[in-house]
């Protein structure tokens, strides 16, 4: 009993408070570092699944000073395709010596100030989004008197056949039963799971959604300089 006390008070940082507070620290030091060290080597770990940044433009392109014509490009967009094509129509509006508001759908309050509108939205469940929609809603009187566009961004339903142009339609369906557009087109947009919530990525799986960007910028840019004479 007398050599296991004299052992038990030979070990000096279990009597000392101080230094069992350095021991912790160190604990905790190395438990960190071995943490980071894991989550390095198992590819980043949940840094690694934070979806890439999405883009909503809120801009106005074009000279005020030069200007005459003011027309609104706003859009519904989930995962930021949508609101890169409108932006690409915005800015060749502008191009073509048009002042041009690029703005979310949702944060649009009134159209007063604008000669026309074109309208896009991404499609989700087979339809627009809710806010493309509840803009109609907020705005139909108003855009029932000046000229309208329609731009539609899909993954499905590409092809020029009878069975692809019918359900389209469906996608528009609800939009044209508030206005109807003097221009309209569809676009193919992007398929990237990164941007989508976990049921989304189910539903993508499920229907066989294409993955990538499908984007023909040369056909958006050539409907949009056409909108500068329709609208």
């Amino acid at each position: 009993m007398g050599n296991l006390r004299k052992n038990h008070a030979a070990n000096p940082s279990e009597q000392d408070p101080a230094r069992q507070q350095k021991r912790r620290s160190f604990l905790k030091v190395a438990a960190g570092t071995a943490l980071g060290a894991a989550v390095v080597c198992s590819g980043g770990g949940f840094l690694a699944s934070i979806p890439p940044e999405i883009r909503f433009p809120e801009e106005t392109v074009g000279e005020k000073s030069t200007m005459s014509r003011k027309i609104l490009v706003t859009y519904a967009s989930k995962s930021g395709s949508t609101a890169e094509i409108a932006e690409k129509i915005g800015q060749t509006l502008s191009a073509q010596g048009i002042l041009v508001d690029v703005l979310p759908a949702a944060k649009v309050t009134s159209v007063q100030d604008y000669e026309a509108v074109a309208l896009g939205s991404a499609i989700r469940y087979g339809q627009w989004l809710p806010d493309a929609v509840k803009f109609l809603e907020r705005n139909q009187a108003a855009l029932q008197k000046m000229p309208t566009a329609f731009f539609t961004v899909h993954l499905m339903n590409q092809g020029a056949d009878e069975a692809s142009q019918k359900q389209r339609e469906t996608y528009v369906a609800a939009a044209h039963k508030l206005i109807t557009p003097k221009a309209e087109m569809f676009f193919a947009g992007i398929g990237d799971t990164r941007k989508l919530s976990f049921l989304e990525k189910m539903i993508f799986k499920a229907v066989k959604s294409p993955e990538g960007d499908f984007r023909d910028w040369e056909a958006i840019t050539a409907w949009s300089e056409g909108l500068a004479t329709t609208l």
